[in-house]
């Protein structure tokens, strides 16, 4: 995410839950990105296995390419590191996904505020 608002800050009258919404979609707008959630599924992958499954799947992107994939999913809370593997080197990064699921009550806001009438 950038540094600089408005773009990742929501605005003040925005309710933090549709700004959450709204960076989800973002992240889930690539079809790279939903290959990776597909593949990782119930389990975990390491970067590499991620790597080498989107070229066989026919997806053109470098290494670099791929952890901004991966970066962008974790940080709209869809994927997270599960563990770390020594590899010789830097430590490879497991990934799995942090939610199968993700919901919008839409009607929240009004609930509460018809039990506060109610309440009263």
């Amino acid at each position: 995410m950038c540094e600089k608002p408005p773009c990742c800050k929501p605005p003040k009258d925005v309710p933090p839950k549709w700004f959450k919404f709204r960076n989800c979609l973002r992240a889930l707008r690539f079809r790279t990105r939903w290959l990776i959630i597909e593949y990782i599924g119930n389990g975990k992958k390491s970067t590499e296995e991620i790597y080498n499954y989107l070229l066989k799947k026919g997806e053109k992107l470098t290494k670099s390419g791929l952890y901004y994939h991966l970066s962008e999913l974790k940080s709209a809370g869809i994927i997270e590191i599960a563990e770390y593997i020594e590899r010789g080197g830097a430590p490879e990064k497991i990934w799995k996904l942090k939610t199968k699921k993700i919901v919008i009550d839409l009607l929240e806001k009004q609930e509460k505020k018809k039990s506060q009438r109610i309440n009263k």
